[in-house]
């Protein structure tokens, strides 16, 4: 009787500590580990180092503006928000928005573009379009982006927006979505309208924008030159700096007797992206001018720092009271390249900050630690480390589960 008394008082301690182990009651201590010396990538939304002092440039425009691409970084600026007419620029929404509805799958590049009444009557640089012809998107955005088409641009609003108000109201509603606080659109295509006005930081965030979120643009930015109805119609880019300019890969120009001469200019070299915004400009040869002298500055005075592997960096960490013993984790967050000045790049420190463990439940994308960026004893960034799978609290009956499985040593 005392033999079966004490292995039932074994039993239950034996299934005591095994309910606790799946509960994972074990306590664990927070753990900080320190990768070696690598050099790191700044954050998206902010710079991780200032920009350099900015040089006096001679720029033969009204207003100018130079930025990061992955960043957002201003690296120069000149009358960057005052508010001015944008010319054809102003496509720049235009193809944005309609390549946005291409990626919600509201239209596809091969839609049949009708052509109205509207659209036909649209002046300045145009394809000569017919009421009633018909394009495919795809070629109407070859015509906006090569030749920078009025009325094909109108042609696609009235597609996208269902009237070019319609679109217009898209437009203006976008512009404030992405902080172009200083911006007011009243048409598609960019003809000069009473309060139809921008400045060149608001162009260039929403350069940076269509370049980040809708990149097959410069598939039609870097065509030189075209046809179109069978080769009747010759399309030639307005942008020269194609044939001029190492790295160039776009973005957009225009010309209005009220904006001048202007461009949105994107170009890529050694991994650095800059885009270099010219507005209000005398004549075409000064905007190109203008827009080489702030790229061969961003080029010159900037670098885009690589981030090397932290290769001691853990992929899973331990989660308690959980059914799962662990969960992935996330690194995505810590952008590829760092922008930093040249005079000032130097070798950089990364600091992994995690717990040893983390207590459920654990949700996918929750963040779990950070990863900060040093230069010396200065902290340069700080990035989130992130869960990449669920981990659901374990209930009773998961708990029972897996103790049945241990006791009896196979699964339910």
């Amino acid at each position: 009787m005392e033999r079966k008394n004490l292995a039932l008082l074994c039993a239950g301690v034996v299934c005591f500590w095994l309910f606790a182990l799946a509960f994972g009651t074990a306590q664990g201590n927070g753990l900080r580990q320190q990768s070696p010396a690598v050099q790191a990538a700044a954050d998206q939304t902010q710079p991780v180092q200032p920009a350099a002092a900015q040089p006096a440039l001679e720029l033969p425009c009204r207003a100018a503006c130079l930025i990061d691409q992955q960043t957002g970084t201003i690296l120069y600026e000149k009358n960057a928000d005052q508010q001015m007419p944008i010319a054809s620029i102003t496509k720049v929404m235009t193809l944005l928005l309609t390549f946005e509805a291409v990626h919600d799958g509201r239209i596809a590049m091969d839609t049949l573009v009708p052509v109205s009444e509207h659209a036909y009557h649209m002046g300045g640089s145009q394809i000569w379009l017919e009421p009633g012809e018909q394009f495919t998107l795809d070629e109407m955005i070859k015509a906006i982006c090569v030749s920078s088409a009025n009325d094909a641009a109108v042609a696609v609003a009235e597609l996208v927006g269902g009237s070019e108000p319609g679109f217009v109201q898209m437009m203006n509603a976008r512009a404030a979505e992405l902080g172009m606080v200083n911006t007011t659109f009243h048409n598609a295509c960019g003809l000069d309208t009473e309060g139809h006005l921008s400045t060149a930081h608001d162009v260039a965030i929403m350069s940076r924008e269509i370049l980040n979120t809708c990149p097959e643009v410069l598939h039609y930015t870097g065509i030189w030159t075209d046809t179109l109805r069978g080769g009747a119609t010759q399309l030639v880019n307005t942008n020269k700096l194609l044939k001029r300019y190492n790295g160039i890969t776009g973005l957009k120009t225009g010309t209005t007797s009220g904006a001048g001469v202007c461009i949105s200019a994107s170009a890529t070299r050694d991994g650095l992206d800059l885009i270099a915004v010219v507005l209000g400009s005398l004549s075409s040869s000064e905007r190109f001018t203008a827009a080489t002298t702030l790229l061969d500055y961003g080029f010159a005075a900037y670098a885009a720092v690589p981030l090397p592997a932290m290769e001691d960096r853990p992929l899973l960490i331990k989660v308690k009271g959980s059914a799962e013993e662990s969960v992935p984790l996330d690194y995505t967050a810590l952008p590829e390249t760092l922008l930093m000045p040249k005079e000032s790049a130097a070798a950089l420190t990364a600091q992994l900050d995690l717990p040893q463990e983390l207590e459920a439940p654990v949700q996918l994308g929750q963040t779990v630690g950070t990863v900060r960026i040093l230069s010396g004893e200065t902290q340069l960034g700080e990035y989130e480390v992130r869960a990449a799978a669920d981990a659901e609290k374990m209930d009773f009956g998961t708990a029972f589960g897996l103790l049945w499985d241990a006791l009896t040593g196979c699964e339910s």
